[in-house]
């Protein structure tokens, strides 16, 4: 096929993949700098229609390419590198997207599992988001030190809403090795009636902190093996 055809086969082609409306000699003319003139175009389009690249739907003046078109199209296709970065790039955003779902997922479960077994509160922040979920408060409300002190239960709570997060980001967590707050040597002093348990995680590349928050008196062997635990499960 000579290269003008050739153009205007392949515009007709682009434009219809786009549109997925039959393409006319006025709009390639008007789209696509083919330097040639309407009437060329026209007459262009009526031998590719006799050669089978191109066929007129009953319903419209414009025509659509035929299985033909995109086999040569194809056979004369190589690959656009510019086409090749676009799509790469928006697989690795979506793959990042999965993964991240799978992870928060992957997180919650954990959590959960870490406040039924400590009978504490159990957190974690989320990656990519520096916001922290929690489970298990009615644990740490039912013990006797905040169930018959509702004032100091109250804090906790007031604690775990609004501030718990900044926290976090507030104490020194060295990597893969657990940290303990014991009472006064938390940050925040409505907390001082509890201890803190805190460790980073590492999952499919992505990194945060997980941890147990309880009554000062809490079982620290057990915590610590049952955060360790956790933590060894999840990556």
């Amino acid at each position: 096929m000579d290269p003008r055809k050739l153009k205007i086969l392949q515009a007709i082609i682009e434009k219809f993949v786009e549109t997925a409306e039959p393409i006319g000699s006025k709009l390639i003319y008007e789209e696509y700098d083919l330097d040639v003139s309407p009437a060329t175009i026209r007459n262009e389009m009526a031998v590719l229609e006799e050669e089978g690249y191109i066929i007129q739907p009953h319903t419209s003046a414009g025509r659509v390419p035929t299985s033909l078109a995109y086999r040569l199209f194809v056979d004369q296709m190589k690959l656009n590198l510019m086409l090749f970065k676009k799509a790469k790039n928006e697989m690795e955003i979506l793959r990042h997207q999965f993964d991240l779902k799978r992870v928060k997922e992957k997180l919650y479960e954990t959590v959960a599992i870490l406040a039924h077994v400590t009978q504490n509160v159990s957190f974690a922040m989320v990656p990519d988001n520096p916001r922290l979920f929690y489970m298990g408060l009615s644990n740490v409300l039912r013990k006797p030190e905040f169930a018959t002190d509702p004032s100091r239960a109250t804090q906790v709570v007031e604690v775990l809403e609004n501030r718990f997060s900044d926290l976090l980001k507030s104490i020194e967590i060295k990597d893969d090795q657990p940290s303990f707050y014991i009472g006064d040597e938390n940050v925040i002093p409505e907390i001082k009636s509890c201890s803190l348990l805190v460790q980073r995680y590492r999952y499919k590349g992505f990194h945060g902190i997980m941890g147990i928050l309880g009554a000062t008196r809490m079982d620290y062997p057990y915590n610590l093996a049952a955060l360790k635990s956790a933590i060894e499960l999840l990556e």
